[in-house]
């Protein structure tokens, strides 16, 4: 009885921008880590940049939060919006701790692996953009929408591959000579490496979300 009543009442669809909102934030904290690592921009402007998109992220994903409890009908299921959104809001908040980390010490140039990587966070992040505007009609999407998860979990396979190349190129040039830069060269690594692994979290999500749904 209640999935028939639940079928006749309108679906609260307002998550759908939102999610989208959320998902150009994305794009710009990316946009901006890329230009930060290939040196178009000084570190600290584009450091305060991802900072500032993140803080718009997390606005929104309050408003999300704040939906799913004030909803009646929703999308889809309740505890997958609040874990999509958080899942999303993972991969910005992980751009912002390599920006700090960027900030504290003082990094002003970065490896060509390093700035490879900042390529693929873009990449993931348009194709999660492009998967978080499909979710509205996810049965006339799925095909697209698979095709798009597998491409992110792809993208954080070649990002292992350039942390590992890089991790191996600090150590023969800083390793001995320098111990203080590999330490922090690595560190560097580490969170622009996680960057990939929360759109990878997103891409799984979003997989999840489709299986349940279609």
């Amino acid at each position: 009885m209640l999935g028939w009543f639940q079928a006749l009442m309108p679906r609260e669809d307002r998550f759908f921008p939102m999610f989208s909102r959320h998902a150009a934030t994305l794009v710009a904290g990316a946009e901006a880590l890329r230009d930060l690592l290939h040196g178009t921009c000084a570190p600290a402007a584009g450091c305060d940049l991802i900072v500032r998109h993140e803080h718009q992220a997390d606005a929104i994903a309050a408003e999300v939060l704040v939906a799913v409890r004030r909803s009646f009908i929703t999308p889809f299921d309740r505890g997958d919006i609040k874990d999509l959104i958080n899942v999303m809001d993972d991969s910005i908040d992980q751009m912002q701790k390599t920006a700090k980390a960027i900030t504290i010490f003082e990094v002003a140039s970065f490896q060509p692996q390093m700035q490879a990587i900042g390529d693929l966070i873009v990449r993931a992040s348009k194709l999660t953009a492009e998967a978080i505007g499909l979710l509205g009609s996810m049965k006339m999407n799925a095909s697209r929408l698979n095709a798009i998860t597998e491409e992110i979990i792809k993208l954080e396979g070649e990002s292992d591959d350039l942390h590992d190349l890089g991790i191996k190129s600090l150590f023969k040039n800083q390793g001995q000579a320098s111990p203080m830069e590999y330490i922090v060269g690595a560190e560097i690594y580490d969170h622009l490496e996680k960057v990939l692994d929360r759109f990878e979290d997103v891409a799984n999500r979003v997989s999840g979300i489709l299986i349940e749904s279609v």
